[in-house]
């Protein structure tokens, strides 16, 4: 079965299409490269024996994702490709609502034409905004988004959900990702963004290595018990699992649309995951206190228990699991850079 995954690049589409290969399915990745380097692909094949079909497009060319429809004729898609940074997002907001709401607008059309009705849609937990309860659930109500970027994932839930309503009949299951965090176990592949990292665990890896002078602190005046932002920081091996067991759920699913959360349900602070890594590894990080970032939550972290019961997927690794599988991935990066040096 041929599942069509775009941002397969990416961090958690990566790690997903080999949980996909390894599971026997034939996964073909579309990917405009904005945030991933292709070098993915060699890492994909390391680990998977395999090279998905890859097409180097952006998902609001229309033609050429009709293209990639006509050659491949996928049964399901797994659709990551977004801009995904919430302090990004404040700064260039009307790139975050072109590219995110605009591909899945165009997706979604093709998808009719095609008669292909199966997608599983990257959602985001910063559609809760600051929930006034905790844990949340799939049933808390969403709040005005903190930022541009959690907006677009509230527009896009409702566009689904829209369609899952109209004659079209497609089904989806949202899923709502809360902080992923790790690496393959393998070291082979891991998160790799172009440029500065806008998330914790790889500016804390980088900072450790020496790539980035300081690690900045956003804010350690929250009502938290340090100071610090809570969060719910999820495995990305886990969260690549959960990716199958969701496309394997919908494919035999008689419901439409169905929402589901996805962590670990339990918060740590950044403060907390700082204090970690020094303890896992031995390393002492140069990190400093700075303002809050615009966009952030104070915290949040999730209820999974529907996660569990409906597709029967829990984590597995937690958060020493994720900082170490991190931090082994920056280190053999760094290898491969010396050898190229």
């Amino acid at each position: 079965m041929k599942i069509l995954v775009t941002g397969g690049t990416g961090f958690i589409g990566s790690h997903t299409v080999i949980e996909l290969i390894q599971s026997g399915y034939d996964p073909v990745i579309v990917d405009n490269l904005s945030n991933s380097n292709i070098s993915v692909l060699d890492g994909i094949r390391e680990i998977s024996g395999k090279v998905p079909n890859f097409y180097e497009i952006d998902c609001r060319n229309r033609e050429a994702l009709r293209q990639v429809f006509e050659i491949e004729k996928p049964e399901a898609v797994i659709h990551f490709a977004a801009f995904k940074a919430v302090g990004e997002s404040v700064d260039k907001p009307l790139e975050y609502y072109s590219n995110n709401i605009g591909s899945l607008a165009i997706l979604l059309e093709i998808m009719a034409e095609f008669d292909m009705h199966n997608l599983v849609f990257s959602s985001s937990c910063t559609v809760y905004g600051q929930p006034e309860q905790l844990p949340v659930t799939e049933e808390s109500p969403d709040k005005n988004a903190a930022s541009p970027y959690g907006y677009t994932k509230v527009v896009c839930e409702q566009m689904i959900k829209d369609v899952c309503h109209s004659k079209v009949a497609l089904k989806s299951a949202i899923l709502r990702y809360f902080n992923p965090i790790g690496a393959h176990p393998t070291g082979i592949i891991g998160e790799l963004p172009n440029g500065v990292p806008n998330n914790l665990v790889p500016f804390i890896t980088q900072t450790a290595i020496g790539k980035r002078d300081t690690l900045t602190v956003f804010g350690t005046d929250y009502s938290t018990p340090d100071g610090s932002c809570i969060r719910d920081f999820i495995h990305v091996v886990d969260l690549a699992k959960a990716h199958l067991a969701a496309l394997e759920w919908l494919m035999n699913a008689n419901t439409t649309f169905e929402i589901f959360n996805l962590g670990q349900g339990r918060g740590n602070s950044v403060l907390e995951v700082v204090k970690a890594f020094e303890a896992l590894t031995g390393e002492g990080l140069n990190y400093k206190i700075g303002p809050r970032r615009s966009g952030d939550v104070e915290q949040i972290w999730a209820n999974v228990d529907k996660a569990e019961r409906l597709l029967g997927w829990k984590t597995k690794l937690g958060i020493e699991e994720g900082l170490r599988d991190a931090w082994n991935w920056e280190k053999q990066l760094q290898a491969k850079e010396q050898i190229r040096s």
